[in-house]
Parts: C-alpha cells; structure tokens; sequence
C-alpha cells in the first residue's frame, strides 16, 4: 500500500507552533503590562489619605524647599506611598517649582492631581473670623492664628504713625477700621494686604446710608464705632442695644458726663472686674467717662454690626440711666430720674452682696 505526505501540518506540529507564538507575546507584551502597571501605581493610583475627613489642610510656609514640604505631608500622614509621590515630583521638577499657600487635599488623590495642583500654586482661600476683640494685640494674635503673618508684624503697623495717618487713623482709632465678619483671604497674604483688604471692606460696610444715619447724629464714622464699643461691653443682648444707644445719645446732647463703666474697666486694662467700684472712677485715663465729658479718645474693643447699627438707629425715648437687672440675666432697666435708677442700682448691688461679688 502506498502512502502520501500531506503538505499540511500534523496537529502536532500546529500545536508547537501555537505555544511558540504564545510564548514570544507573552514575553513581549510583559514589559508593557509591568510598565503600565508601574505608571499606574506612580501615576493614578490613589496616594493622598485624610483622617474621617474627605479633605485635609496642608500650608506651605513662604521659601519653603521640598525637604519642607516632606516633612509637612508626611508629618500629618498624608502620603500613603512616599516613594512614588518623590519620583514624580523630581521628575515634573515640583522641587524647583513650590509655591507657598493653603491647599486642599482630596481623600484618594493621585499623585498627579497632587502635584500638578501643588505646582500650580492654586490654593485655597481661608475663612477669616475675629469677634469679640477688646485691644490691637488681642486682634493681631487672633489674626496671625489663622494666616501666615506673624502677630509682630500686625503690631507694627497698628502701631505706625506714619502708616495709620495714610488711612485716615491714629493710635486710639486704628482698630476702627476693622469690622467683624467672615472674610475669604489667602493664608499668604501679607500684613500691609491684609489690612488694606479690611480697608476697603470697612469702606464698603460704611455705605451711603450708614454715612447719612451719622450724620444725622452729628457724629464721625470713628465717634460711632467708640460709641458702639461702649454699647458692645454693656449688653450682650442685641434686642436692648438700640434702647442703651439712646440713653447714651440723651447724655450726649445734654452734656453730660456717660458714665460708662465699660470705659473704667478698659481704662484699668483688667478684665476680670465684675463690679465697678468707686476708687475705679479715680484713675486717669481719657478713658474714665466718670472725668472726661464726650466720648473717649477711641473704642474700647472692636464692636459687632449688631452695636453700630445699634448705635446708628438708636432708640428714641426719655431714659438717661440703666442699670443691670436683679435677677441677673443680663438685661437692663431703664429710669427717667436719678431716684428712680438709684432704687434700681440698689437691687442689683444687693444681688451682687448675696453672691459675694465685691470687685
């Protein structure tokens, strides 16, 4: 019997040839999968972690160098592999290129997104707020708390009468400009910014109505906030700031001496006073209301709008004094005659005796 060659393969030899094949793309296509893999991990993979928070805070101190900025991200346990966030950033050339500011970290950042932002010098605003300010060193720490400018550089220039004169301030009047609020600002800005940008809010705040509100009481922009001051540390209760306002205003027009205890516990620069006695109205001070008619020099701390706009729309009766309630909430009653408000001031003085508050 005869036998003939087919002139195609064995099944045999298809198969050898088959896993040849296989074998040289796997051994090809391998070098891709791992550098895929490898950009990946460095690339996109997530690489930024934030404690319970979806977004976490870094600052970048002005001149910082790249040494710096590890040490802040991996101080506060931001970077989950350090390795990978330092190759990419040497090789986007970060460390040539930081810029200093307040930035927002998203939960899951890539390293990408991380240093492109952080190249990019895009920062986030911070939210500035200051309240319940009494003196310039109490409003420079509370400021330099919350952006980079250190609270020496805020004193100097509250301090600078060369300064204070180009804003229309002098050393009584210059936290006159100040207005508490919520402001949006960049953590870098600088002292001298800082206080032009409250300039021109506080110029913004006196708009053409509050201007005409104190000119109709005779009174300058600065002699409002004093009197707000002294309405501010009287009551913190806004629903009795317009009566107070008046009974301060009546002591104006007549000529009388305010009285303010407020002025007497500034003037003796101690806080802890709970009750003003009579060898306090002795100091010297041009803030002793008890001695000098009119208003002092400048406020005795910052006042809130709810003390200005008190002040500006003052309530109008017939009151001249006012003294602390009895019960001790925090309100005030209001008398005519001086007989009148001594029965008044006699029954707070004895609720103050029961709790033995002498000072």
């Amino acid at each position: 019997m005869a036998y003939y060659h087919s002139k195609y393969s064995t099944p045999k030899k298809r198969n050898k040839r088959q896993r040849l094949l296989v074998f040289i793309f796997t051994m090809a296509i391998v070098p891709f999968l791992a550098c895929g893999f490898f950009l990946y991990q460095i690339f996109y993979k997530a690489n930024v972690w934030t404690e319970n928070e979806e977004t976490a805070s870094l600052y970048i101190p002005t001149n910082s160098n790249f040494e710096q900025v590890k040490s802040i991200l991996y101080k506060q346990g931001l970077i989950i592999h350090r390795g990978n966030f330092e190759w990419l950033a040497k090789q986007k050339d970060y460390p040539s290129n930081i810029k200093s500011g307040h930035y927002l970290l998203q939960k899951g950042m890539n390293n990408l997104k991380l240093i492109n932002l952080l190249r990019s010098g895009n920062q986030s605003p911070v939210n500035l707020i200051f309240n319940n300010i009494r003196t310039k060193e109490q409003l420079a720490q509370r400021i330099s708390s919350q952006i980079e400018a250190d609270s020496a550089s805020i004193i100097n220039l509250l301090t600078d009468s060369t300064y204070l004169a180009s804003l229309g301030l002098n050393e009584y009047t210059s936290t006159t400009i100040f207005v508490p609020n919520t402001y949006q600002v960049f953590w870098t800005i600088n002292t001298d910014d800082f206080i032009k940008r409250m300039k021109l809010e506080y110029d913004q705040f006196w708009n053409t109505e509050r201007k005409q509100k104190a000119d109709s009481l005779a009174m300058s922009i600065s002699d409002v906030i004093t009197l707000a001051s002294i309405v501010e540390k009287e009551t913190q209760k806004n629903d009795e700031k317009n009566r107070i306002s008046g009974v301060y205003i009546n002591r104006l027009k007549k000529g009388w001496y305010l009285q303010a205890d407020p002025t007497l516990v500034f003037a003796m620069n101690d806080y802890n006073i709970k009750r003003v006695l009579n060898i306090h109205k002795e100091i010297d001070s041009p803030y002793n209301t008890y001695k000098h008619k009119g208003l002092p020099p400048g406020p005795i701390c910052i006042p809130s709008i709810a003390s200005i706009d008190a002040v500006l729309n003052y309530e109008k009766h017939r009151y001249n004094y006012f003294c602390a309630k009895d019960d001790l909430s925090g309100y005030h009653v209001f008398a005519n005659s001086y007989q009148q408000h001594e029965e008044n001031a006699s029954k707070y003085r004895t609720a103050l005796n029961k709790l033995r508050i002498w000072k």
